[in-house]
């Protein structure tokens, strides 16, 4: 158990290096070369930002959730774009549905629903949280880690991405660990009992940051242990390893707490309002 939970562990990390170093080399390159243009150029296109993010959040990995989670980290997109990408995020459910002959419909209404809650999700946290983005700086992110005392963009991307990459894999061993001494059994039963309160459970299961938990709904979806609305609850809430990156990489602990607070609340009334879906 203790192998498959570390080789678990290692693949679901190693799935994101490629997403987080480029995130990170584009921050470093826009720290060296643009400076303080950077808040100019991504202040225009800020109102896109939430659409961009939605869209490609429905692409079936996680690594785009945590590229967005540094990026807004580094200020370089908004609450908004950041909350739709979490939103949207789409990882193992899809290839799960995609499994079963016949879903192809089911899929198709997944994703619209998940694309304009992102989006519709990430417009108004902008809306009226946006003017709070511009506290943040990309340098912030070096004050204490001394990765800057070396010339160049690509040491300081590499180090960011080791150190965050071990981060996920202990943490992400931990969990596996944890669901397997608990056992996925004890959660379906938990939910089936409660369906009335299924779109709360099941954003509370979106929230753990592994992919064990978006099949768990997937599976118990199309089990018919779940409703439509509460299946879209949990994969709106599951951002996938991108929540476990913004509490690393944010220096505001109050501030990560109210996105995960505004993910979840989001989540949950969507899910509350596509109980009626008749699916």
């Amino acid at each position: 158990m203790i192998i498959d939970a570390c080789l678990d562990a290692l693949w679901d990390a190693l799935k994101t290096v490629p997403f987080l170093f480029l995130a990170f080399l584009l921050m470093e390159a826009l720290e060296h070369y643009a400076g303080h243009r950077t808040g100019t150029w991504f202040s225009r296109a800020g109102k896109a930002g939430p659409v961009l993010g939605a869209v490609l959040g429905l692409v079936p990995q996680c690594g785009f959730s945590a590229a967005a989670a540094n990026l807004y980290s580094g200020g370089v997109i908004t609450l908004g774009t950041l909350l739709a990408v979490f939103l949207s995020t789409s990882d193992e459910a899809v290839l799960i549905f995609l499994g079963h002959p016949g879903q192809k419909s089911l899929i198709g209404s997944l994703l619209l629903a998940k694309l304009v809650i992102g989006i519709l999700g990430g417009c108004l946290a902008d809306l009226l949280f946006g003017r709070r983005d511009s506290k943040k700086e990309i340098g912030d992110l070096c004050h204490s880690c001394g990765c800057h005392d070396s010339r160049g963009i690509l040491r300081p991307a590499l180090v960011h991405t080791l150190r965050i990459f071990v981060w996920l894999f202990l943490i992400t061993l931990f969990l596996n660990l944890l669901l397997e001494l608990w056992g996925m059994e004890r959660l379906a039963l938990l939910l089936g009992r409660n369906r009335g309160l299924q779109p709360f459970l099941t954003a509370l299961i979106g929230l753990i940051p592994n992919c064990a938990a978006s099949v768990l709904l997937a599976e118990l979806y199309l089990a018919g242990g779940i409703s439509f609305g509460a299946a879209v609850a949990g994969l709106c809430s599951g951002a996938g390893l991108g929540l476990v990156v913004l509490f690393r990489m944010d220096n505001s602990r109050r501030e990560c707490a109210g996105i995960l607070a505004l993910l979840y609340a989001v989540a949950v009334l969507a899910g509350l309002v596509l109980q009626l879906w008749p699916i």
